[in-house]
């Protein structure tokens, strides 16, 4: 039987939803202990192999395919979803490393968690070595709206036809969008020059739009770095001077974040589209 800390036999028997992985120390579970998670489930921690996973006892349907469809098509669930998985994840690392999994992530009872943790041990402790006294780092380049826009023309020679002042105004706005496109190109190639001599891995996210984006402006960059800690002044110090005096772009530095971007611990997710699925 796994070890399971405030189990009871429902705990050991029902499906769990799983947020992260470390090591099965007592650091560990003091970090959760008294932590709610998704509708409110105390979230407890199921060791085995010197590891420990993060879970909370979900109700046997909440994930299966039809209990899965079902909540992504209630924006507001998902939303709860999202915001329990992240705090139980924030607080976690706040006082130890660990490996974030994936939204969505359910066993089918803690023997399953107690088994994936014992089958791929190596790597799971491979991966938090790798992790440890490192954070996650956002960076995104913005081209700010009007950052093309042409300057105003000196005034218009009397003798200009209007077809003339029309083509000029074109001629004048592909240079002033040629001369931005230029700027920006050269603020994205010194900002990850610079954070690259401080990070240790960088992820390129797909730049955000529409509904995703959340402020003004073309996201042209949405960068993760792996930070160590005692490098992330230097690492901040280095973005910022690289995006300075750039005018039309702005650069967002976030963090500091559990690492989701690098933890992809293998067979820590369910099969399938790695999430939603039971093990």
């Amino acid at each position: 039987m796994p070890a399971a800390s405030g189990a009871g036999a429902d705990h050991e028997t029902g499906p769990c939803y799983a947020y992260a992985i470390g090591r099965g120390t007592p650091e560990l579970a003091d970090a959760v202990a008294g932590v709610s998670g998704l509708d409110g489930a105390g979230v407890r921690t199921v060791c085995a192999d010197g590891l420990g996973a993060l879970v909370c006892a979900v109700a046997p349907d909440a994930f299966d395919t039809a209990g899965l469809r079902a909540q992504l098509e209630d924006l507001e669930r998902l939303t709860t979803i999202a915001r329990s998985h992240h705090e139980v994840v924030a607080t976690a690392s706040a006082a130890t490393t660990v490996l974030p999994l994936r939204l969505g992530t359910v066993y089918r009872d803690a023997s399953r968690v107690a088994q994936m943790l014992r089958e791929h041990g190596t790597a799971l402790r491979e991966s938090l070595d790798r992790l440890a006294g490192h954070a996650e780092w956002g960076v995104k380049v913005y081209a700010e709206p009007g950052a093309g826009a042409p300057t105003p023309p000196a005034a218009a020679d009397t003798t200009d036809t209007p077809g003339r002042a029309y083509l000029q105004r074109r001629r004048a706005a592909r240079e002033a969008q040629r001369a931005a496109d230029r700027t920006a190109r050269e603020v994205v190639a010194r900002v990850r020059a610079g954070a690259a001599e401080w990070a240790v891995d960088r992820v390129a996210h797909r730049p955000q739009h529409g509904e995703l984006a959340s402020t003004n402006g073309e996201n042209l960059v949405n960068d993760a770095y792996l930070v160590a800690a005692e490098h992330v002044e230097a690492f901040q110090a280095a973005v910022r001077h690289a995006a300075a005096g750039a005018a039309g772009v702005r650069v967002e530095l976030t963090g500091p974040w559990a690492p989701y971007s690098f933890a992809t611990p293998p067979g820590a997710e369910p099969a399938g589209e790695g999430s939603g699925h039971e093990r």
